[in-house]
């Protein structure tokens, strides 16, 4: 099925699989493009020197194209955008949006800019700037998300830019494809559903957790990092949705402190990239501290397999999945499925 996204990336299917912080590694990445759409590397949770490490293994398992995630407003942004040059990757993505001088810098390389957005104003600024394509997510999408459905956002986005627009937030099958492409869409964006397949190195608990989720069991919530964040109900979310303001933010300083070990930060730079986070969002520096509770709490769960210390970030799709398939057989299932659809609507008529 070739779309303006197939061509842009040169990937086989108009499938994208999102960047997820401490899942969407080399293994699953690997997978994804062998699969033949596009994998995404989460890279705001890696050193810059895990993060060579892992563009170069994902490399040694596949010679398709990928991407690698960027926190367009940490302070090694630029270091990171070296990296991603240096080392050919071939897509850029950004979980916020990017300044015209990195988009301009990465397309000067050669590499494709997909930044992902939650409004149409912030589509219509990034397509200014320069970007080849944009992800659009709606408020069903796992981890922050907004407000407004995809079902109302996406042909917003679709008529206010000329640029190809993925649609995320609510897609697992078929049929979600062939709906987003008669939207305008020129693919789809899968988190969770990536998430929840034999090639995700998720710890086993934890996707038993998943599958075992209904629709009503997940939740958004401001308790961990003070802004909207959908993931699994546990007893975990109960209790920081309990807890007063002092102890929350107790607990953010004991998470910010083990964060920058794990990373190597120094706390200068966190807190300059608190500071950019700061503006970015237009946030308190309560949330802003209250946003280190995050890597920490995701590493429990999606590394450690801790359901009970842990957060699971997840897309409202949690609830109709009950199955753990390869990235192969994923992709395959969900091409086919498109197919059938379209061939059923094009006999009808």
């Amino acid at each position: 099925m070739d779309t303006p996204l197939t061509e842009l990336v040169g990937v086989r299917h108009p499938i994208v699989q999102t960047g997820m912080g401490w899942v969407a590694g080399p293994r699953l990445v690997s997978a994804t493009a062998n699969a033949g759409a596009l994998g995404i590397l989460a890279s705001a949770t890696m050193t810059p020197h895990q993060l060579r490490s892992a563009v170069r293994e994902v490399g040694s398992r596949t010679d398709a194209p990928f991407g690698v995630n960027l926190r367009a407003d940490a302070a090694d942004a630029e270091e990171r955008v070296r990296i991603i040059i240096e080392e050919g990757v071939r897509v850029a993505s950004f979980a916020l949006a990017p300044t015209r001088e990195l988009i301009a810098r990465l397309k000067d390389a050669g590499v494709v800019v997909i930044p992902s957005v939650g409004a149409r104003r912030h589509a219509e600024k990034v397509a200014a700037w320069g970007a080849d394509a944009v992800v659009v997510q709606g408020g069903e999408g796992g981890g922050h998300t907004g407000s407004v459905g995809t079902a109302v956002l996406l042909p917003q986005v679709v008529d206010a830019v000329d640029i190809p627009v993925v649609a995320a937030g609510g897609f697992f099958d078929g049929r979600g494809l062939v709906a987003a492409l008669a939207y305008g869409a020129a693919g789809i964006a899968m988190g969770t559903r990536f998430l929840l397949t034999s090639d995700s190195t998720v710890p086993d608990p934890v996707k038993t957790r998943y599958l075992a989720a209904s629709v009503a069991d997940v939740t958004v919530t401001t308790a961990v990092d003070g802004l909207p964040h959908r993931m699994l109900r546990s007893e975990l979310v109960a209790s920081l949705e309990r807890s007063g303001r002092v102890a929350a933010l107790t607990r953010a300083l004991r998470h910010a402190a083990a964060f920058r070990r794990l990373s190597g930060l120094s706390w200068a730079r966190m807190v300059r990239d608190g500071l950019a986070m700061k503006h970015g969002k237009e946030l308190t520096w309560s949330q802003v501290l209250l946003a280190a509770n995050t890597p920490m709490l995701l590493k429990a769960s999606m590394v450690d397999g801790r359901t009970d210390s842990g957060v699971m970030a997840s897309g409202q799709v949690a609830g109709v999945i009950d199955d753990l398939p390869s990235c192969a057989e994923l992709v395959e299932r969900v091409m086919a499925e498109a197919a059938e659809v379209v061939g059923r609507l094009t006999a009808a008529r």
